[in-house]
């Protein structure tokens, strides 16, 4: 799992659309479900979108592990106002080190908050989805984030 502190990989993620999206030059927080049926991902990611207004200026992703028809199927049905995000070759989860834990069985999830200039400023992983939404963690790294800005 990425450390704040850290430089991000340069992550190279589709969205639903198929378009490239390449996390640089902007602060970006991207939400790692554990798959698009979790309920408890579900609610984690409603209150990204009920919390919008105090993540602006961030740019907000949600990043699953299915394929971009099941994404954004899913994206489409729930409303999500964000971009729904896939990996290209690997799932965007192994990307930033959430791998699946339990013999292989649980994906886990979690977030990172990267700002414009690349260093992760929030990172937060579970392997259990109650776990994985660090909401505390996430807006105290987007307050730090404007007052450094």
């Amino acid at each position: 799992m990425l450390e704040a502190g850290s430089p991000a990989p340069p992550l190279e993620l589709e969205d639903t659309e198929g378009r490239t999206v390449r996390l640089a030059d902007h602060a970006a927080l991207l939400y790692f479900m554990r798959s698009t049926s979790c309920p408890v991902c579900n609610r984690h990611v409603r209150d990204l979108v009920e919390s919008a207004g105090a993540l602006a200026g961030v740019r907000v992703y949600i990043a699953v592990p299915e394929d971009r028809a099941e994404a954004a199927a899913w994206r489409a049905k729930h409303r999500i106002p964000f971009p729904v995000l896939t990996g290209r070759r690997d799932t965007p989860h192994e990307l930033v080190g959430l791998s699946r834990k339990v013999f292989g069985s649980m994906q886990q999830s979690g977030s990172v908050l990267v700002d414009a200039q690349g260093i992760v400023r929030h990172a937060h992983g579970a392997t259990l989805p109650t776990g994985s939404y660090d909401r505390k963690g996430i807006f105290a790294a987007v307050a730090r984030l404007r007052t450094t800005a």
